[in-house]
């Protein structure tokens, strides 16, 4: 039967992205689609409901209160949708297809300077390895990569090995070391500058060590990427904390302090359990492992 209240899945999908984002514009980037297509979508949805489910203001989109009511039912529908697409996922059975490896775009370019990848290619040549970098962690609930390289905290739905260990150190460029010096220990940073590493939202770790043990210190610059996060401190503002694997490929740095304990997390490879078993998902993950002691230049 017939039902006017009945509402398609895509006019829900874009009303979750946009009260995930709170912007039309950043929905539309996220689902690949214009903002004229999630306005479309959304008033789609107000007219089989009825309803007004969102409201413009000027700190974005918000929700109404029946947008409120809402959401948690979309949000089932939504987690059930993905449950879906990665069942059909699991049921490629040859090592084809793409794998999605999310992980830090430091990590991506030194993987691609080791033999790892060429490697993995001549052992699977049907397989397509897709990276998705971004310093921040994706969300992999929602199926938006299939295997994450990361350090640190983790998400305890996901399984995983440990392949390794994220020391971090301090460092500073030689032209700041000749016109400041450099720091005999964590308390004389006090007297210096810094640059950090921050997500502004979500303050990194180091961020917070810093506070803790140097409340004084003056930070002159933050970055939102390891990669701008090097150049700052390589432009001589200041000194900070970054990765000893990439410091110590910098010439123009020069490693202050070789390591700071409380930032020291294992880099581990992750995926969803669903997905461990799919053969495409497993031939790279179980790869990763096998090859941990050769990956030692990218993981370390």
């Amino acid at each position: 039967m017939h039902n006017d209240l009945m509402f398609d899945w895509n006019d829900m999908k874009h009303f979750l992205a946009v009260a995930k984002f709170k912007s039309t514009i950043a929905a539309g980037k996220h689902l690949k689609v214009s903002q004229t297509t999630v306005h479309r979508r959304l008033n789609d949805l107000e007219k089989r409901l009825g309803q007004k489910i969102v409201v413009r203001s000027p700190e974005g989109y918000r929700l109404t209160e029946y947008g409120h009511a809402l959401l948690p039912y979309a949000e089932r529908i939504g987690a059930a949708c993905a449950d879906l697409e990665r069942h059909i996922r699991e049921k490629t059975n040859d090592h084809s297809g793409v794998i999605r490896v999310t992980c830090p775009e430091p990590i991506v370019q030194l993987l691609k300077k080791s033999q790892f990848l060429s490697n993995f290619q001549l052992a699977y040549p049907k397989l397509i390895v897709q990276f998705i970098s971004n310093d921040r962690y994706i969300d992999m609930q929602n199926g938006e990569a299939d295997i994450a390289l990361r350090s640190g905290d983790t998400d305890e739905e996901l399984v995983g090995r440990k392949i390794g260990e994220s020391v971090w150190s301090i460092f500073a460029s030689k032209d700041y070391v000749k016109l400041h010096g450099a720091p005999r220990n964590f308390e004389d940073l006090n007297n210096h500058k810094l640059v950090v590493f921050d997500f502004l939202k979500v303050p990194h770790r180091s961020v917070e060590w810093f506070k803790e043990v140097a409340p004084n210190a003056t930070i002159v610059s933050t970055h939102t990427s390891v990669l701008g996060l090097i150049e700052g401190i390589k432009s001589g503002m200041g000194l900070g904390t970054i990765p000893k694997i990439l410091g110590d490929r910098e010439t123009d740095l020069v490693c202050i302090i070789e390591k700071v304990p409380a930032l020291v997390r294992p880099w581990r490879i992750l995926t969803h359990p669903d997905l461990r078993h799919v053969p495409r998902i497993a031939a790279f993950f179980d790869f990763v492992v096998a090859s941990k002691a050769d990956l030692k230049t990218v993981f370390a």
